[in-house]
């Protein structure tokens, strides 16, 4: 098995590569981390308050070098999301092996956040196309957690459409024991 955190793949289709976040992203995801609309879309569950509204392309740099200190710690994955036909990063995927105690242990937790734009069931099925095969072994698990809150209709269209289901578990919070719902799971088919 490939270890995600020496060696990180480029993957992609015809028109959506994902590859290790890099600096010169920022720019282009500034468009996704200030736009206001964006805002309820992001799952900032388990992430100290912070809820990845950033005003100025020094505000992205600094979230990317954080991004990329986890990457070396092994602490997440974060992919940036670029669109070959536009020639432009839309968005990053967060994606780790969730340790827990709770119901999601064990499994690959995944992240999406896209340009508003791209926030649409067609865009969003294409980008987790990419994602969804190559996470199990990338990542060392048989199932996938994301989260997609109930207003989300385009987005929970497209987990559908990829065969996601809504659980009726909560992710349990690592800071003060609160609970998270809203996530929908996929399952690694088997041969």
């Amino acid at each position: 098995m490939q270890d995600v955190y020496k060696e990180c793949p480029v993957l992609g289709n015809e028109r959506f590569m994902l590859r290790l976040i890099e600096e010169k992203d920022a720019e282009d995801l500034l468009k996704v981390y200030s736009d206001k609309r964006v805002l309820p879309f992001l799952n900032s569950d388990n992430c100290h308050g912070d809820n990845f509204y950033m005003t100025s392309t020094e505000d992205v740099q600094n979230a990317i070098h954080y991004w990329l200190k986890e990457y070396a710690r092994r602490g997440f994955v974060r992919f940036t999301v670029f669109d070959k036909n536009v020639n432009a990063a839309v968005g990053t995927i967060e994606l780790f092996l969730r340790r827990s105690e709770d119901y999601f242990n064990d499994c690959g937790l995944l992240r999406l956040d896209l340009r508003f734009d791209y926030e649409n069931p067609k865009d969003i099925a294409e980008v987790l196309s990419v994602i969804i095969e190559p996470a199990y072994s990338l990542f060392g698990c048989s199932w996938l957690a994301t989260k997609a809150p109930v207003y989300a209709v385009d987005r929970i269209e497209a987990l559908k459409e990829m065969g996601f289901e809504l659980s009726d578990q909560c992710l349990g919070g690592a800071y003060g024991g609160r609970m998270y719902d809203g996530y929908w799971v996929i399952w690694e088919k088997r041969s």
